[in-house]
């Protein structure tokens, strides 16, 4: 049997989260060996936040051109989908090549490892031959994949999941998208601004389900403007492929057409192969169990961070569970895990932006609720930016306590709008407070005060 090689930390998928903890602890001066099987840096950096924004920007640019001819002038728009693939290769994802952050790491003083690890006891994990016992702790960080529905026929044709569609160098003529979230409706809206021809198939009644009504119906009057067709209330239940063509056949409607097909259903935990039940931990769950150290449940020496946690699907959720993470690790003192007011952004235009409960979320746990709204193309700042200008400013607060427990910001700075709302959430700012602020004029933050004032 190969002999153990003992080190002080191994940390098992360097994601966004698993790189930041084990390149911190490294230059904690501990011994670290991070394990990755595919590219360090995780999803984020190669197929997901950045080169998705890339995307998005171009679109936005193109839908930015064609507003000229009601602000400025005139404006001829062609768009073309070649510089933007050739930005993402060369910019983003060198070429999909991982060793300018392997070297990030390395530089450190951590030691890296390609390779795929598992679980081989309390404290042990092997990679390949190897096998490495740490005596401070096993951090796992192995990240989610694309749940691809078990729809008849899907398995044995050519999909794209967000990955294919990331890596696309032509655009096709058309594309259907399963599901209608964040992913789906982001990259559903930049293929309709290149020209792409663009179904949308949701077995929900509206899209963005997770975010409150209005954000839905501002998505799909959105998209839609932009040409998209959006089917919701239909389930697939067959897929065919032939003549370089998809045809999805449907529950409750007429059979949608694309030349490519885009899965956007969800993502799971990579859970399987881990070795976890050699530290007494079921591997059939959707998400690791942590507690608010990110130690995982009922597994002494174990933590876990990012997106296998299901804590929230977001780079920033994965860094701010690597600070707890790297300080539990450390023994030093910080404040524990609070998920309160998770921030999260869509990057449809108008963006989406929401932080903490949706008013639903929030009555359906007893909070007495009072919620206000206002509209951004009624501010000063919106009548300024004039086309373009469709969004909303929401709160919800808790009536008894006087503050915010949840807010959207949805308009053309919608993502940056949030920062103040969820300040505001995440240190219980009273509602007074928010009422007699001073918003700086002529802004779309402005428009907070207005939505305050209403809350009555």
């Amino acid at each position: 049997m190969t002999e153990p090689e003992r080190v002080d930390v191994v940390v098992v998928g360097l994601g966004v989260g698993g790189e930041e903890v084990a390149g911190r602890l490294a230059e904690a001066g501990l011994a670290v060996v991070g394990v990755e099987h595919n590219l360090v840096g995780g999803e984020c950096p190669y197929w997901g936040c950045i080169p998705s924004k890339m995307m998005i920007r171009a679109g936005n640019a193109l839908a930015e051109a064609r507003r000229v001819d009601d602000l400025a002038g005139r404006a001829r728009v062609e768009p073309d989908w070649t510089p933007v693939a050739t930005r993402i290769r060369e910019v983003a994802t060198a070429d999909w090549d991982d060793t300018a952050a392997v070297e990030r790491f390395t530089g450190k003083g951590g030691r890296f490892v390609r390779g795929t690890g598992t679980l081989d006891g309390p404290g042990r994990v092997r990679v390949g031959d190897a096998v490495f016992e740490a005596s401070r702790a096993v951090v796992l960080g192995t990240g989610t994949a694309a749940v691809v529905p078990p729809i008849d026929g899907l398995a044995d044709t050519p999909y794209w999941t967000n990955r294919e569609a990331i890596e696309a160098k032509e655009l096709p003529g058309s594309l259907v998208i399963l599901g209608a979230g964040a992913i789906g409706l982001e990259l559903a809206q930049v293929f309709a601004r290149f020209g792409c021809r663009v179904t949308i198939v949701e077995p929900g009644d509206r899209v963005l389900a997770v975010e409150e009504p209005e954000s839905s119906e501002l998505a799909a009057a959105a998209l839609r403007s932009d040409g998209v067709e959006i089917r919701c209330g239909v389930r697939a239940n067959r897929v065919e492929y032939g003549d370089g063509g998809f045809t999805v056949h449907l529950t409750g409607g007429e059979p949608a057409h694309g030349d490519r097909l885009l899965v956007a259903t969800g993502r799971s935990a990579r859970l399987g192969g881990l070795g976890l039940a050699s530290v007494g931990v079921d591997a059939d769950q959707r998400f690791l169990g942590v507690d608010d150290r990110l130690r995982v449940a009922g597994a002494d020496g174990l933590w876990a961070v990012g997106d296998v946690t299901g804590k929230g699907p977001f780079t920033h959720t994965a860094m701010y569970q690597a600070g707890i993470a790297v300080r539990d690790i450390l023994g030093e003192p910080g404040p524990p895990a609070d998920y309160h007011a998770l921030p999260r952004v869509t990057f449809t235009d108008p963006e989406i932006g929401a932080v903490g409960l949706t008013e639903r979320q929030a009555r359906e746990r007893g909070i007495p609720v009072r919620t206000g709204h206002t509209t951004l193309s009624s501010s000063s700042r919106g009548f300024i930016h004039g086309p373009g200008n469709a969004g909303f400013i929401k709160v919800v607060a808790d009536a008894d306590r006087g503050v915010l427990v949840g807010a959207t910001s949805a308009g053309p700075s919608g993502g940056e709008v949030l920062g103040a709302l969820a300040v505001a959430v995440q240190a219980g700012v009273p509602v007074e407070t928010l009422r007699h602020t001073m918003y700086a004029y002529p802004t779309f933050h402005r428009a907070i005060g207005d939505a305050v004032r209403d809350l009555g």
